[in-house]
């Protein structure tokens, strides 16, 4: 610690990210990459954007990002908020639109950037306990709050959430904001999107990182109700005027409009993660119901932390959390290729 750090620097813990290991022959299925690669309209975009026109700055706005994102979702513009991928994005929500009197309400196992940015913007919040199941209750959310957020399907475990059930927690709750972090939605689950026009208090936030392919390039945005979006535009504009520059503008615009590409890479990773899935409660795991592109697995005689290390032993990287203790058991498994997932399965019946 220095002397020269302000109080808060003090109070942080920092959220801490997959692991990016460089072992050789790595079967990598930890930090839920897409397996894919961008479309090739994508790296087509990223060539021609290579030109005399880097020494000038990107529009502050992004407007032609906005529009190709509304466009997809039959929004409009002004309903669109961009970032330097969702985890910026959400930074921004958690201080335009979170930061309240009361305490903001999420799961206590959930995506754990959540207790970092309560930390760094000084929020107050109350972690509602999942169900033996690992599933969400809307119910337990009905009590006097300063927003809610939650990703959907959660993460770590996978799980989705109906959209009746989100649809009945906004019917509950509208005098705070809700947030449904949306970053797996594209692989299996329903997403609240269509129902922004009718729930003002609705953010939906989305990456192009997972179901796109993009996790490299960093864009990230956030669906609502103009006010909501003019909150987010008043925060960044007083942090970062040029957020998306104009390679990741170029790539993201192109991602967003080759829809048959993405639709196509999309049903690859849900047939494969239905594949494993299988394979998986053939060799004794009990494996959640998924609607994203990972599984949260855990066997019925070794314990997550044990398995990690083999797997690692054999190149093999899998994510495990040593807390709260009753996820220690679970492996987080991302979802690769088949031929990934061939080798996992191989190496598992080998060290079990």
């Amino acid at each position: 610690m220095s002397q020269y750090w302000s109080d808060i620097v003090h109070k942080l813990t920092p959220y801490v990210p997959g692991e990016q290991p460089k072992l050789a022959n790595l079967v990598k299925l930890n930090t839920n990459e897409n397996p894919y690669g961008p479309s090739p309209k994508v790296i087509e975009a990223l060539k021609l954007e290579a030109a005399d026109t880097l020494r000038l700055y990107p529009d502050p706005n992004s407007d032609a990002l906005k529009a190709a994102i509304a466009h997809n979702y039959h929004l409009n513009a002004n309903q669109v908020f961009v970032g330097n991928g969702s985890d910026e994005v959400l930074a921004h929500v958690f201080h335009a639109l979170l930061k309240h009197s009361q305490p903001l309400l999420f799961p206590d196992i959930t995506y754990s950037f959540y207790p970092v940015y309560c930390g760094l913007y000084d929020i107050q919040y109350q972690t509602i306990s999942l169900n033996e199941d690992f599933s969400i209750n809307v119910d337990d959310y009905d009590q006097p709050n300063g927003g809610i957020i939650f990703p959907n399907p959660n993460a770590p475990t996978g799980i989705p959430l109906a959209l009746v059930e989100i649809e009945k927690l906004l019917q509950k709750n509208t005098q705070s904001v809700v947030v449904i972090d949306e970053a797996y939605v594209d692989f299996g689950t329903e997403s609240a999107v269509n129902l922004i026009n009718r729930y003002p208090n609705l953010l939906v936030t989305h990456t192009l990182s997972k179901a796109r392919s993009l996790a490299g390039l960093r864009v990230g945005y956030a669906l609502g109700a103009p006010d909501l979006i003019e909150a987010l535009m008043r925060v960044k504009d007083s942090f970062n005027s040029y957020p998306i520059d104009r390679f990741a503008s170029a790539g993201a615009i192109a991602a967003m409009q080759d829809v048959k590409y993405f639709e196509k890479t999309c049903r690859q990773v849900i047939a494969t993660r239905e594949s494993l899935i299988k394979d998986l409660t053939d060799l004794g795991f009990d494996v959640l119901p998924s609607g994203a592109n990972f599984i949260f697995a855990k066997h019925q005689t070794k314990g997550g932390a044990e398995l990690t290390a083999q797997l690692r032993e054999n190149s093999i990287i899998v994510r495990h959390f040593k807390t709260p203790s009753r996820i220690a058991p679970y492996l987080r498994i991302t979802v690769g290729t088949d031929a990934q997932s061939e080798i996992l399965i191989s190496t598992l019946k080998k060290v079990l």
